[in-house]
């Protein structure tokens, strides 16, 4: 049997690797790494986390990611498992020690006997397809069909970037994506920072402390929003100004720009946390997260940033609590591409252009860790099928993959030509429901309540049309 190609070896080529290779149709996996590095990437490993080192709420009966957490578990995600042995406190996010989680993907990616290696840049598409390995261009009856699977996400080489703009016949969307800075944990004061969780919120084990609070009161507050304002920031150059940010990771400074308040309400917001010294609610918090198992790193809570170094270290200093930290990583920003997946994708995410050519990722107009690795195992499940002659069915909209299969696709739009921007997956992309009005007890539900009743509905309803259709496509 001909192996299937998967181009990249982030979180969606590493999915896609998996279940191809899990399947019994062999791979090869190509990544560019350390032949040809990334401005964001440090290392040659899989699956390596190059901003938050969270994959967000792990609560299925609450919250869309976590459901998206559960069913990826089911279907047997490579990038559940290695979060087991590397997974940190953070309440009830799911977080992990981002070095141990790449050594666990890259272990078992590497040990797979269908998975072969190939450290290399590909730089051109139509070279790779016509190459014999991949078929030299022989049709889908010959066995020839899908051999492709690009995840190169949104930090594709430029050479490879032009080839598929060459392909699709149009050019990538594009925003800027940011990476929030990293502290040394003995260099937080807690005198000043004490540990807690948001209205002190359990996590696995009953832990109520995931987080470092750094507490501002408001004069302090107003000075570092001004200082933010004014600090040195990165110059784009001309052909980037028009780029837009994704509104789910932008920039501290931008959210400050947009006014006084916008990051206390945002991610500085002091809802749910008590300051022990005080005994009341500061006027804004800063968040960190543990950061790696030992618990000596910790990053900081939404404060992605384009600021420049120097700025970066003198202004978040400013931060009660951080005013003598040091930095294991400074913030920073890079240019994020996407394709107008609904015009040029199916609803197996093969290219109509080539159908041999599948893409999965963030490339494809998802945003989020869980939600790439998530589009890769997909694109691997629909590939394996097809090379195994089975049907292939994308799993119902009911669910969190299928609802996230339907936004790139372009269900939401119908004839694909509305305006399309990446997402998180949330219940806003699922089909409606009918929701209790009524709790076990008899009493009617109310506000929160009722909210909370609905998304678990959503969530109960998902996991059932899962278990459907893994009957069906077994």
């Amino acid at each position: 049997m001909k192996p299937v190609h998967v181009v990249g070896g982030g979180l969606a080529g590493s999915e896609a690797a998996w279940a191809l290779a899990q399947a019994g149709v062999p791979v090869v996996l190509h990544e560019m790494r350390p032949v040809r590095m990334t401005d964001a990437h440090q290392t040659e490993k899989f699956a390596e986390l190059v901003c938050s080192n969270s994959f967000r709420s792990d609560d299925w009966r609450g919250n869309a990611v976590g459901l998206l957490h559960e069913e990826m578990r089911r279907l047997g995600s490579l990038v559940m498992a290695s979060a087991i042995p590397a997974q940190v406190p953070a309440g009830s996010a799911l977080a992990v020690d981002r070095h141990v989680f790449s050594d666990a993907v890259t272990a078992a990616l590497t040990s797979h006997p269908l998975i072969t290696v190939e450290r290399e840049e590909v730089k051109s598409l139509d070279a790779l397809l016509s190459s014999p390995a991949c078929g030299g261009g022989v049709g889908e009856a010959d066995g020839g069909g899908d051999s492709v699977i690009f995840c190169t996400g949104p930090l594709t080489s430029p050479a490879l970037a032009d080839s598929i703009r060459t392909l699709t016949g149009e050019d990538s969307l594009a925003f800027f994506d940011a990476i929030a800075p990293i502290v040394h944990a003995d260099s937080i004061d807690f005198d000043i920072a004490w540990k807690q969780s948001r209205y002190d919120k359990e996590g696995p084990g009953g832990d109520k402390a995931a987080y470092v609070n750094c507490p501002m009161d408001e004069a302090q507050y107003v000075a570092f929003i001004n200082a933010l304002n004014a600090g040195a920031k990165t110059e784009f150059r001309e052909w980037e100004k028009s780029t837009p940010y994704f509104e789910g990771c932008l920039p501290i400074e931008v959210m400050a720009e947009r006014g006084l308040d916008t990051l206390r309400f945002g991610p500085m917001k002091p809802v749910g946390l008590m300051d022990p010294r005080v005994g009341k609610r500061p006027h804004a918090v800063v968040q960190l997260r543990q950061d790696n198992k030992l618990g000596t790193l910790f990053n900081m809570v939404g404060f992605q940033t384009k600021l420049k170094y120097g700025a970066q270290e003198e202004i978040f200093r400013m931060i009660p609590g951080l005013q003598n930290a040091r930095f294991a990583r400074l913030g920073g920003i890079h240019r994020n591409t996407f394709l107008n997946s609904p015009k040029l994708l199916d609803s197996t995410l093969r290219l109509r252009a080539e159908p041999r050519v599948r893409f999965a990722g963030q490339v494809t107009g998802v945003e989020g860790y869980v939600e790439s690795a998530a589009m890769g195992m997909m694109a691997g499940r629909f590939a394996a099928a097809e090379r195994l002659g089975r049907a292939i069915e994308p799993p119902p909209a009911t669910t969190a993959l299928g609802a996230l299969i339907a936004h790139v696709t372009g269900g939401h739009l119908g004839d694909g030509k509305g305006s399309f921007q990446p997402m998180n997956v949330n219940f806003g992309l699922f089909p409606e429901i009918q929701a209790p009005t009524h709790g076990p007890d008899g009493k009617k539900l109310k506000g929160e309540e009722r909210g909370r009743a609905k998304k678990l509905a959503l969530a109960e309803r998902a996991l059932g049309d899962l278990a459907g259709w893994l009957k069906q496509t077994a």
